[in-house]
């Protein structure tokens, strides 16, 4: 086993979540915590598109201008609809994990979720300017992550080798699922 936290602190806060959570609803914060972060999202996507899109279209090769312009034009009802689609998968494979103790997919979903902080870290770092959702994915999504992938390990829910699996499935699915999702944009521009 691996000696995660460091400090005494940081002993003290992990044994104080394994005492007053348990792993249901270490799985069920999953839903609750991608909302959580979606809705700063959802709040703010418009406005910012509004504000800095022309201008970050305007820098892109035009072949990039394409297949961003859908992005930099998104409505707060286009991005909540997608929201709401991922909201479904999310709750369906939580269901799943908990119901069914399959974990391959909500480990998927999970690190999807993780590696998804550090695009909004990237976006905010290259264009020097505040993105929607970087706030809630460095305050929420990483240490909830990061815990949640811990604790499944730490109390044997899932093994390493699951992990790997589940990233392999990750790599697989979400290609798919937001190639399928930026063709519907282009498609079916709702206003």
């Amino acid at each position: 086993m691996t000696t995660f936290p460091r400090k005494e602190t940081d002993v003290m806060m992990l044994n104080w979540l394994q005492i007053h959570m348990d792993v249901t609803s270490l799985l069920w914060l999953l839903p609750v915590f991608f909302m959580f972060h979606d809705f700063e999202e959802i709040l703010t996507v418009e406005a910012w598109g509004n504000k800095h899109g022309p201008a970050i279209t305007a820098s892109l090769s035009p072949s990039l201008q394409k297949r961003l312009a859908p992005m930099m034009g998104m409505t707060t009802r286009n991005f909540a609809m997608d929201v709401l689609f991922v909201y479904i998968l999310i709750v369906g494979v939580t269901f799943v994990a908990v119901f069914l103790e399959f974990y391959w997919l909500y480990l998927a979903v999970l690190a999807v979720f993780l590696l998804h902080v550090f695009t909004h870290l990237a976006q905010s770092i290259v264009l020097r300017l505040y993105t929607p959702g970087v706030v809630t994915a460095v305050l929420v999504a990483l240490p909830y992550s990061i815990y949640a992938f811990y604790r499944l390990l730490y109390e044997n829910v899932v093994s390493e080798a699951d992990i790997g699996w589940s990233v392999l499935l990750m790599l697989i699915l979400t290609p798919l699922l937001v190639w399928g999702m930026m063709k519907n944009r282009t498609r079916h521009n709702i206003s």
